[in-house]
């Protein structure tokens, strides 16, 4: 974004100072052009906007909102029973969140893609639930807790696109019930890879050939599955024409047959 720098006022005049002449304003442009270009596919999109146009200064979403923070893979962006400080919006890459059992056992209970809110469930308790860790190299949009919940409490606009996150956030929830509910490992995988496919499409990505950002292993365990089970089945999926899988490439060939497979319906955006 382009600051006007107003220079300081020459003192070489002699005598009484000419009055400052100040430039006329014209019509305010369409602040929305103001948006960068990379954030406009973002999930958190339209929050964001709210944010950044509300009082007709762009310095508003500045003080909200702290660009941006790189993890490399493996890294933490937060653990579970952490102070919550921070909502984060993921800008490129990707992160999972998983639990802690008393016995040591770790639960994946999601995968995060570009765009996505991270955090918004923890603002009542101020407190983490889980942890959130990288996949991959991925940079996240800080966003400051304390500034945003004051501006929500104002703001219809601001609260409304936070039901909608939240909104989504529940169907998420009622999806994974559905998936694991599922007795077949071909649906349960099946039905991830179609979740995927839809995601990445909603991100105006493609909706048949991404990279998977998680491990075998990684997917075994959010889908209740073994790390074989889950090989097993990709093979199999590419050996019936379904998918071709090279490494963590995947291309899905016959997204009808697939959601026959998974006997999925998918969710209206």
């Amino acid at each position: 974004m382009v600051r006007a720098v107003v220079p300081h006022r020459s003192n070489m005049m002699s005598g009484e100072d000419m009055p400052e002449v100040l430039p006329k304003r014209g019509p305010l442009a369409d602040p929305a052009a103001s948006v960068p270009q990379d954030c406009r596919n973002c999930g958190a999109y339209k929050l964001c906007v709210s944010l950044w146009l509300k009082s007709g200064d762009a310095s508003l979403f500045d003080r909200v909102v702290k660009r941006k923070q790189v993890l490399k893979r493996g890294e933490t962006l937060y653990r579970m029973g952490q102070s919550v400080e921070h909502l984060y919006v993921i800008r490129g890459g990707s992160v999972k969140t998983c639990v802690t059992s008393e016995d040591g056992r770790v639960q994946i209970i999601g995968f995060h893609t570009a765009g996505e809110l991270l955090g918004l469930e923890d603002m009542q308790m101020r407190e983490h639930n889980c942890e959130a860790r990288a996949t991959k190299l991925t940079s996240v949009c800080e966003v400051s807790i304390d500034r945003f919940e004051e501006l929500a409490r104002k703001d219809a606009a601001i609260q409304y696109e936070i039901f909608k996150i939240m909104s989504a956030e529940v169907r998420h929830t009622q999806e994974l019930v559905l998936l694991l509910g599922k007795h077949n490992a071909e649906e349960r995988l099946a039905a991830f890879l179609l979740s995927l496919s839809q995601q990445f499409a909603q991100r105006h990505y493609s909706m048949i050939e991404f990279d998977l950002s998680m491990s075998r292993s990684d997917i075994g365990n959010y889908l209740g599955l073994a790390e074989e089970t889950v090989c097993r089945v990709f093979a199999r999926l590419q050996d019936g024409g379904l998918v071709t899988s090279k490494g963590r490439r995947i291309k899905l060939n016959d997204l009808e047959r697939l959601q026959r497979v998974a006997n999925y319906r998918p969710a209206l955006s």
